[in-house]
């Protein structure tokens, strides 16, 4: 199967109090998105993968130059979203049949657990797949998971749905299960429900997580495959750099 990886990659960083690109932070004395990248390398799925930029297109196509790194890119003109990123890069990857979806800003994802997404996606022919993760608290370097969505499950272990903190109740928010929000898509499916996302949020955006009730409601086989808890943390803060270098 024909599978293209798009890496999100355009946020500004405001965040964290910086100049440069996020994904250009210093993460044991290299770019943090130079560590994702390694594992799309290692993965072996595809050799040119699609980063998704912004305005600060110059800096990471020298960044990664320098680094030693090919990607194709795509451009984001407007912060409008996860799910508007995504739709920046559909023609760059518009034939591929899947389409796995991971962000600039999470250094930890190992080859070995893009390589099992795509797999499982494979194998079980599902139109959505996502991983997910457990953690036994909110403690340390886990802090940040506090704002992942949880996992519901139906009793036969299916997902029934995502319910995202601000939505759940105190015995959803209990849940350890959470997404990460790695995806991966039928190609021709992802492009067709992207039109269909509405921004009617407080953030005015649209976002990619989004897909995964849209796919619920519509019955398509969806499946999920449960990761290292530590793959799962990403770099928003000050405080997410400094857990990042402990781990």
């Amino acid at each position: 199967m024909n599978t293209r990886i798009v890496i999100l990659a355009a946020g500004k960083g405001k965040r964290m109090g910086i100049e440069i690109p996020k994904v250009l932070v210093p993460l044991k004395g290299e770019p943090v998105l130079y560590h994702i990248l390694r594992s799309v390398r290692a993965a072996g799925i595809d050799p040119k993968p699609i980063v998704v930029v912004g305005e600060n297109k110059s800096l990471i196509e020298a960044a990664l130059a320098e680094g030693g790194f090919i990607a194709e890119y795509a451009v984001q003109d407007e912060q409008l979203g996860t799910g508007h990123a995504v739709r920046s890069a559909e023609a760059a990857a518009g034939s591929a049949e899947s389409v796995l979806v991971l962000y600039g800003d999470h250094p930890f994802v190992s080859p070995a657990t893009i390589q099992n997404i795509v797999r499982l996606h494979e194998a079980e022919q599902a139109t959505l797949t996502l991983a997910t993760l457990i953690v036994p608290d909110f403690e340390g370097w886990r802090v940040s998971f506090a704002d992942f969505g949880r996992i519901i499950r139906s009793a036969d272990g299916k997902i029934n749905r995502i319910v995202e903190k601000k939505d759940g109740t105190p015995e959803e928010l209990a849940v350890r299960e959470l997404n990460p929000a790695f995806f991966c898509f039928n190609g021709p499916w992802l492009w067709q429900s992207l039109t269909k996302l509405k921004n009617t949020n407080a953030q005015g955006e649209y976002y990619l997580t989004d897909l995964v009730k849209m796919a619920m409601e519509e019955g398509v086989k969806i499946s999920s495959l449960v990761i290292n808890a530590k793959e799962g943390a990403g770099i928003n803060t000050q405080t997410h750099l400094a857990a990042a270098e402990e781990l």
